[in-house]
């Protein structure tokens, strides 16, 4: 500490992997779920971008996700797989702060993004012959815009506050650069910065998620009272999709958050692992339940395979 003091830090060296004794292992399993992310998130937004018919609210959301997804997990992946696999250790302090800055911002959108799609399931359940008349793609995109609008300015002040800090020490305890461990690495008392950010994150936490979870246990009783059979397992496979997904997102905080409340000190490697899970197992997750449980997608992938296939084989029978 003493020999970086009132001297300016023009970059950052990511020990979060130090100890580790596999760590080429880790990387490669890192970089495959990178991969399947991209694929994956990749093919739902070709689908729904190629095909009029799923140019819907819905579906639209559904982009909206696979954006978040991809920009999420490619902030905090890339840095991981260079630092695993290619050695790389350093990364420049403006390449860290933009870095921090788009993985929050993934973060603060997800969330924005998983709250739209469960008032969507609500409306179009409780108010199904009103549904197109209250939910149009233009205003869909209006409500998408104004979430990304307030994730610019909300990750914005939060990043302007990790820049405004003194730095005293190049070295990033974490596994990837985010706001706590550029804080951590700062010549700070770390808590009033981490107090700041705590009450941002009142809102997802405790106003948003009950909130979700409330929309999807007056879907679950308006579900019961269907009397069409086809109609209530349809809805309830959309609305159990909704909330896996919703539950790869929000577990990992929440475990986090009740295993501190309960006196359970997590040390750095927990807390690294914790990172590892949120940022890569949500965006996973997402394109793989809407690919496989989405009839309209399955559907239009499937069609895309056996073209494929049926060209294939004319080409040889020729």
């Amino acid at each position: 500490m003493a020999n970086y003091t009132l001297k300016k830090v023009d970059s950052f060296i990511i020990t979060g992997f130090d100890h580790l004794q596999n760590q080429k292992l880790l990387g490669f399993l890192i970089l495959i779920t990178y991969m399947l992310i991209l694929i994956g998130n990749g093919i739902n937004l070709c689908i729904i971008s190629t095909n009029r018919h799923l140019q819907k609210p819905m579906y639209i959301l559904i982009c909206n996700l696979a954006v978040v997804d991809i920009m999420f997990s490619s902030t905090c992946s890339t840095t991981m797989i260079s630092v695993l696999l290619a050695k790389i250790k350093t990364v420049s302090y403006y390449s860290c702060i933009s870095r921090t800055y788009f993985y929050h911002l993934g973060d603060f959108t997800e969330c924005m993004a998983l709250t739209l799609m469960a008032i969507d399931r609500l409306i179009a359940i409780r108010l199904p012959l009103r549904y197109h008349s209250i939910v149009t793609n233009s205003r869909t995109f209006l409500f998408i815009f104004v979430t990304w609008l307030a994730g610019f300015a909300v990750i914005g002040f939060v990043i302007s506050i990790a820049d405004s800090v003194p730095y005293c020490q190049p070295v990033i305890r974490y596994v990837f650069c985010n706001y706590a461990s550029m804080i951590r690495a700062a010549c700070v008392n770390p808590e009033p910065y981490f107090f700041i950010t705590a009450i941002i994150s009142l809102g997802p936490i405790c106003g948003q998620f009950p909130f979700i979870l409330c929309t999807y246990a007056v879907l679950a009783y308006s579900v019961t009272k269907l009397s069409n059979n086809s109609s209530r397992k349809q809805m309830i496979s959309t609305c159990s999709s909704h909330l896996i997904v919703l539950l790869s997102y929000y577990a990992p905080k929440l475990v986090s958050i009740l295993l501190t409340r309960i006196g359970v000190e997590l040390n750095l490697t927990d807390r690294n692992a914790i990172f590892i899970v949120a940022s890569l197992v949500s965006p996973l997750i997402n394109p793989t339940i809407y690919c496989t449980r989405t009839k309209e997608i399955r559907k239009r992938l499937a069609d895309v395979f056996l073209h494929k296939k049926n060209s294939t084989k004319s080409n040889q029978i020729k």
